[in-house]
């Protein structure tokens, strides 16, 4: 008796220090998840804080613009939006051609939750912050549901191995080890959860379009793309009979995703991609098939729905895929339904799925050889082309004038993920020994991320999600395991696997041996089942060896050493990944429109030049007025100066930017012979860096990929640009529109026509100029005016180019993508071919410039005769050095020295030889970022333009004694 009260005593005393510790375990996870949602929030409120409620970059004064009009007119006259004051004379019909999901996310916000509390450009600006945090803590949910024991208790090779086999898929809970706690929640799948919440509160490479006032479908749409992928991994749930109906709610969330980015058709093709990788791995079932059809039904169903979308999932070849994979499905579960209800054997099944497969791939294959001819297919887009092409170019000098439409560096990886480029394939092979079914899309999801984001630099924002979840998964797992060694916990969990395992295999030869012996057939086959039993033993007794051996003193010892080296470790790496991501999210909330600087007394200014312009655009120039600029300020300038603008950064119409680009690139002559029947003022950026002059170079290529006469003989238009590395200017470019505006009276000799331009503004630091043309004619804009055509809806009223732009508009040559199969003369594949060839030869381009001018009987000493370059004095170099400040810049050039793009750092420095002697706020400049990366081919190029390697910055330290360090 005595004996069994102490026992009983025993067993209470352990039940209350279980759940003493389960308790602290529940209160660490809940404060966890409150710092790192709080870090999350903090971390994007910078640009906030330092600069105000202020709307960044350029494509969010667009979405802030309609988000306006939204709100003041309902979405019945949204819809039907078409916008006169964009893309001068077309215009656009905005609600039929935008992802208005952000948009009337931001007018609910408004209208239901903050009222007259919040202003709607302070709702703009927060939303990123916001959405930062749910995508946040959906990210956790999905490193949660990867990590539950029932979802990660196989392996993918088992899965293979069952899968060859033939054999079929079942519903029964694979569980792996795991350590129960309170309220049904398991270790390590919460530690994983938290740990991966953590790793999405600050990782830069979604900082990078979440910080505040980045105003841009991006901030929403990776919120709603996390919340497709938990609800997708939800629905295949092992063990839950009903989970295939979360199927539903994952359409729903992807119809969000739909409404809000164009980036679906990523989010589409990977569920889809997983559902038919499922299919390799045997692991087809009624549940994945509700799963799946549910979601495809409800989700295209809806994704229609969207105007800019409509028919598109079922027409789009980028969309076809996941419909192919559905019509798949039907095809496969019409067979299962037979196979069960026939009884058929394994070959018999096969058998029939073949004669179905083939039927049904008849069927289809008739179907599309009848449509195509009649252009129901739509073409690949020249962006999605680019992220298959071996090259890093598409054949599009449009796109490829964007930068972030360029293939991802190493250097660009470690940038926007640091320690995560190591957790990360930590927690992938984790996975491969973790495996479910919904464990699977972390696998199809990581490898797809990483093809796409080393093809294009900005889609490492897609890299996010999934490196913060098998991040957590890999810091989850170890802190798991460390503090149950640490804790004494799972070593009766061992013990039982082990004496169970045993049991079980003593249990199977006790069978084996009371078998008939005369039933030969039966054994055989029986032999055959336990192969796979057979050939596990030694890993099992290895394991088993290590189990027992652990157990000893000296395993518990080594055990508990391991975790405490492992845990400090982590703190050490998680607490420098913590202060590197604050330190990037500092420069990534500059919003580009406001610079911060400083002066050589030392006061911090902020240059408002951009803002200032638009302001005296708004208050000086009739509501009328059209202003020409480069497409990249068209979004700014209709947003803050509500005023006409040529183009903007939808960029839909590439022949009409090739005829902004012509006007600009060309001559002052024909430039002006354009602008005057197009617009009333002329803005030009300024100021060094990456000014419209830097920038020229890609506007003559888009011209001349329209206007073949532009350039003749160049598609690549080499003739523009700058001779040498101090900034002259070739004939071509000093004799263009762009360049007397820009260099009016800051070039020795260089004055813009007063007869044809007026200047009418400089901003205070010389960032923008502003010209009035002279000679407008009234009659074009009058023109214009009368003579949009409406169709029977009365809203659809595009404009036409008035009758005196006829003769340079008959000299174009619409751009032909090399992916748009629909056009019956075959594209353009004679330009195309010399495109690339250009580019990948570009002294084979300069040839060819060369033998067409001498064929037009150019002079081509006179062509080429040189200029005298601007050199710079000492006074102007005191004056760019001692200025610090954080601009947009300083932050080009941070990267461009780090990525060692030494052919980009020359070619800015031969266009502005000033750039060298930046500094950001820090006192730091391109000589120390050079030193810090140990790029000896930069920091030559910088001493030779004579730039210090000795001056101190902010903190007291030289370039060299970073190399010291």
């Amino acid at each position: 008796m005595a004996k069994s009260t102490s026992a009983s005593s025993s067993s209470s005393a352990a039940s209350s220090s279980d759940n003493l510790i389960n308790l602290v375990w529940i209160g660490a996870v809940l404060y966890g998840i409150g710092t790192f949602l709080s870090n999350a929030f903090a971390i994007r409120l910078q640009a906030i804080e330092e600069f105000g409620p202020v709307i960044h970059e350029f494509d969010p004064y667009f979405n802030w613009r309609a988000t306006q009009y939204l709100y003041e007119n309902g979405a019945k006259k949204f819809f039907t939006w078409f916008d006169h004051k964009v893309w001068y004379p077309l215009g656009r019909p905005v609600g039929s051609t935008i992802y208005p999901g952000m948009q009337f996310t931001a007018v609910y916000l408004k209208r239901y939750i903050f009222g007259d509390n919040m202003s709607l450009n302070d709702v703009c600006c927060y939303i990123p912050a916001w959405f930062g945090v749910i995508a946040t803590f959906l990210v956790g949910c999905i490193a949660y549901e990867a990590s539950l024991p029932q979802n990660s208790g196989g392996t993918i090779f088992g899965m293979v191995y069952d899968g060859l086999r033939g054999k079929y898929a079942d519903d029964k809970s694979m569980t792996g080890n795991y350590f129960p706690r309170l309220l049904g929640l398991s270790s390590p799948a919460v530690e994983s959860a938290v740990f991966a919440m953590g790793f999405m509160a600050v990782v830069p490479a979604h900082l990078m379009r979440s910080v505040g006032g980045g105003y841009d479908n991006e901030s929403v749409a990776v919120t709603a793309m996390t919340l497709t992928f938990f609800l997708w991994m939800r629905s295949l749930r092992t063990g839950d009979n009903y989970s295939h109906l979360w199927g539903v709610l994952a359409g729903v969330a992807y119809f969000y995703m739909v409404a809000a980015w164009g980036g679906y058709i990523f989010v589409l093709n990977l569920i889809g991609a997983h559902a038919a990788f499922l299919v390799l791995l045997g692991r087809f079932s009624t549940k994945v098939y509700l799963a799946y059809t549910l979601f495809y039904v409800v989700g295209t169903s809806l994704a229609i729905q969207v105007p800019v979308v409509g028919w598109s999932p079922l027409k789009s070849l980028e969309q076809l895929a996941p419909c192919a994979v559905f019509l798949g499905y039907q095809v496969l579960q019409y067979c299962e339904i037979q196979r069960k209800q026939k009884k058929m054997s394994r070959k018999e099944a096969w058998k029939f799925r073949v004669q179905v497969s083939v039927m049904a791939l008849v069927a289809a294959s008739l179907i599309v050889v009848a449509v195509t001819p009649k252009s129901y297919f739509g073409p690949i887009s020249s962006r999605v082309r680019g992220l298959f092409v071996p090259h890093t170019k598409t054949g599009n000098p449009l796109v490829d004038s964007v930068a972030e439409h360029q293939a991802a560096s190493n250097q660009a990886y470690w940038q926007y993920l640091h320690i995560l480029c190591f957790l990360a394939p930590m927690g992938f092979f984790i996975v491969l020994f973790r495996f479910g079914d919904s464990t699977g899309f972390l696998f199809v999801y990581a490898l797809a991320s990483y093809f796409f984001s080393h093809k294009m630099v900005r889609l490492v924002l897609l890299t996010a999600p999934i490196a913060s979840s098998l991040g957590g998964i890999a810091c989850g797992r170890i802190v798991s395991w460390s503090l149950s060694v640490l804790l004494g916990e799972g070593v009766e969990d061992e013990e039982s696997e082990a004496k169970k395992s045993k049991a079980s295999n003593d249990a199977k030869k006790s069978e084996g041996k009371s078998k008939s012996e005369g039933k030969k057939k039966k054994e055989k086959k029986g032999a055959a089942k336990n192969s796979s039993t057979d050939g596990l033993a030694g890993i099992t007794a290895i394991r088993d060896g290590f189990v027992e051996a652990s157990k000893s003193t000296e395993g518990r010892i080594v055990k508990t050493i391991a975790a405490i080296i492992m845990l400090g470790s982590l703190y050490m790496q998680v607490t420098t990944f913590k202060t590197y991501s604050w330190k990037i999210s500092a420069s990534l909330s500059n919003p580009s429109i406001i610079l911060k600087g400083q002066t050589r007394e030392g006061a911090i200014i902020k240059v408002d030049d951009y803002r200032e312009a638009y302001w005296w655009l708004r208050d000086n120039t009739p509501d009328d007025a059209r202003i020409m600029a480069w497409w990249d300020y068209g979004y700014q300038i209709t947003g803050i100066a509500n005023r006409t603008t040529i183009a903007d950064g939808n960029t839909w119409n590439h022949e009409h930017i090739a005829l902004l680009g012509k006007a600009l690139t060309g001559s002052v002559e024909e430039g002006y012979s354009i602008a005057r029947h197009l617009a009333d003022y002329v803005l030009i950026w300024g100021g060094g860096g990456g000014d419209d002059l830097a920038k020229s170079p890609h506007l003559a290529r888009i011209a001349n990929s329209v206007y073949r006469d532009h350039c003749p003989g160049d598609v690549t238009c080499r003739a523009f640009g700058f001779v040498d590395r101090k900034g002259t200017p070739s004939p071509m470019m000093e004799k263009s529109f762009l360049y007397a505006l820009h260099s009016h009276r800051l070039k020795p000799g260089v004055v813009a026509d007063p007869n044809k331009f007026e200047p009418v503004f400089r901003s205070k630091y010389g960032k923008v100029r502003i010209y009035k043309l002279l000679g407008v004619s009234r009659q074009s804009k009058k023109w214009v005016e009368e003579n949009r055509e409406c169709d029977a809806g009365g809203w659809f009223c595009p404009g036409k180019y008035p009758p005196g732009l006829k003769e340079i508009l008959d000299k174009k040559t619409d751009f032909a993508q090399l992916e748009d199969f629909n056009r019956e003369h075959g594209g353009d594949a004679d330009y195309q071919k010399e495109y690339f060839e250009n580019l990948n030869n570009p002294e084979l381009a300069r040839k060819r410039a060369d033998m067409k001018r001498k064929e037009d009987g150019l002079d081509e000493k006179k062509v080429d005769a040189p200029i005298k370059a601007k050199t710079l004095s000492d006074e102007e170099k005191i004056e760019i050095y001692s200025t610090w400040e954080d601009t947009e810049d300083t932050t080009l050039m941070w990267k461009i020295v780090n990525s060692n793009a030494v052919d980009d750092l020359e070619r800015w420095l031969a266009a502005d030889p000033g750039a060298a002697w930046l500094r950001s706020a820090d006192g730091r400049g391109p000589m120390w970022w050079a030193f810090e990366s140990k790029n000896q081919d930069i920091v030559t190029i910088l001493m030779k333009m004579g730039v210090p390697h000795t001056d101190k910055d902010k903190n007291g330290h030289s370039p060299v004694d970073i190399l010291k360090e």
